[in-house]
């Protein structure tokens, strides 16, 4: 396998790019030191690890601040001039708040009926009640010396570009990861734009990946060069394979290979880019287009072909990802909505309203239904005794923050499902700030982060506890879960 990061001096973008803002203002803005009224926006020097001023500098140096770079109080705090508070991490418990075991993910077009069984989410156990397990900073400080520090946890752009001159006087971490049983591999580097789906067929030596520079690349696994570059005339805007055939989702069709014989079609019908793909075992195939509408294809066996069969429409934006669950589809839209639609009828059942932008990803989790979305929360549906979805959980929980109103939340892009090297479930969720945060269940405890020099808009778990992720500058990482405690060796 490649050993090492491709680097260059290209531009990075640091922090996020589309957050969501609880109260849309930061409390006591236009107040600051001396009458500025610039006080509460964050220092680019500071964010940068080169700001030399300390506390004489006009800008924030958000010591206390959370993810937003926002001070707990309209600039009556003294600014702190290191740049990184420590995440708070509390003892998980070892039962991880189960009433049962496995892990149990589905996504994507997988299918499967979700066991009826419950959960306690939230740490502790508690449900609803998850305290403070949110994705903003704490500051939680050690003494060394007679002088108060905190760790690096957030990441030097510099350094993953490759550039960084500062060496260990740094302020900013140089790392790939905070999570101690995971590390990165290597980096697969060919596309030029976003990649926006990674396959990884069962029983294949080959990943596949779409991306927005109108291309699809198959990589060995083996050796991890790319074998193949295959052009798509238009933005890859979903990619999935299935019983054979590899589908992929471009503006206004969807192109499917047959890849024993490498025979192509192309299926029209769509208006605009196709978001979302998935296919059934009996060979329905559903796309979710940049209008609303979800189409549905019935491969026919005597044609060898996917031919017209219906269309659903309920959405009022564009339907941006799919999944399949037994006999039901789920669709999450830019339109907020999650709904809920019956093979045997073609026809929306349910629609689940709680979030509040664009719902990105779906995933299955043994009997609940995972949902994430720009406004970042993560949300867990289930099954109520009349059969109908119910939010049961949000992450993180706004009741149980005081200061919840003035902190804004990384959109949330992409989520994957996996077990680590002690068999336990942890959920992986990539956000607009560049960060994938990884999760116990069901507790939602956070256990590490991941660290791209773009935001990770594809996920996909791999066999030998590989995870891969591609992010918008077109690279592919490929992470490995380590065993961090190894079998003494006995002589």
């Amino acid at each position: 396998m490649m050993a090492g990061m491709e680097v260059d001096d290209g531009s990075t973008r640091v922090g996020s790019k589309r957050n969501y803002s609880r109260s849309g203002n930061a409390a006591g803005s236009g107040g600051g030191a001396g009458g500025r009224s610039h006080g509460q926006q964050v220092c680019r020097y500071w964010q940068e690890g080169r700001c030399v001023k300390g506390d004489d500098c006009q800008w924030l140096h958000p010591g206390n601040a959370g993810s937003t770079g926002r001070g707990n109080s309209a600039g009556s705090a003294k600014r702190s001039n290191n740049a990184h508070e420590y995440r708070d991490r509390e003892a998980r418990d070892p039962a991880g708040g189960w009433g049962y075991g496995g892990g149990g993910f589905t996504s994507g077009s997988n299918q499967g009926r979700p066991r009826n069984v419950s959960a306690r989410w939230g740490r502790g156990g508690r449900g609803g009640r998850s305290g403070r397990g949110s994705h903003d900073q704490r500051d939680n400080r050690f003494q060394e010396g007679g002088r108060s520090h905190t760790p690096k946890q957030k990441p030097c752009s510099y350094w993953l570009k490759g550039n960084c001159m500062r060496g260990d006087t740094c302020n900013f971490l140089h790392a790939h990861t905070t999570a101690p049983d995971m590390e990165m591999t290597t980096v697969l580097n060919g596309h030029e734009k976003a990649v926006r789906a990674i396959v990884l067929p069962e029983a294949h030596a080959q990943l596949y990946t779409g991306s927005q520079d109108e291309s699809v690349r198959v990589w060995d696994c083996t050796t991890g060069k790319c074998t193949n570059v295959a052009p798509m005339g238009g933005d890859v805007g979903a990619l999935i394979f299935a019983k054979g055939w590899l589908f992929v989702g471009l503006p206004n069709e969807v192109k499917v290979i047959n890849m024993a014989t490498l025979q192509q079609a192309n299926l029209s019908g769509p208006k605009g880019q196709v978001h979302a793909l998935a296919v059934t075992d009996d060979g329905l195939l559903f796309a979710g287009t940049h209008d609303g509408t979800i189409l549905i294809w019935q491969f026919n066996a005597a044609t060898n072909q996917f031919e017209p069969a219906a269309s659903m429409s309920g959405h009022t934006g564009p339907v941006v990802t799919l999944m399949l669950i037994a006999n039901r589809l789920y669709s999450g839209s830019m339109d907020s909505t999650i709904r809920v639609w019956e093979f045997a009828t073609l026809q929306c059942v349910q629609a689940l309203e709680g979030h509040t932008n664009v719902v990105m990803d779906l995933l299955c989790w043994d009997s609940f239904l995972l949902s994430c979305s720009l406004d970042g929360t993560i949300k867990i549906w289930s099954v109520n005794s009349s059969g109908q979805l119910e939010l049961t959980f949000s992450h993180p929980e706004e009741e149980n923050q005081s200061d919840s109103r003035n902190i804004t939340l990384a959109g949330a892009l992409k989520m994957c499902g996996c077990t680590d090297k002690a068999g336990k479930p942890v959920l992986l969720c990539s956000y607009n700030d560049n960060i994938v945060r990884l999760y116990d269940l069901p507790t939602f405890t956070e256990r590490g982060q991941l660290f791209s020099r773009e935001e990770v808009r594809a996920l996909q778990v791999g066999l030998n506890n590989l995870v891969f992720s591609g992010d918008s500058r077109g690279d592919v990482k490929v992470w490995s879960w380590i065993d961090t405690h190894p079998e003494a060796v006995v002589n």
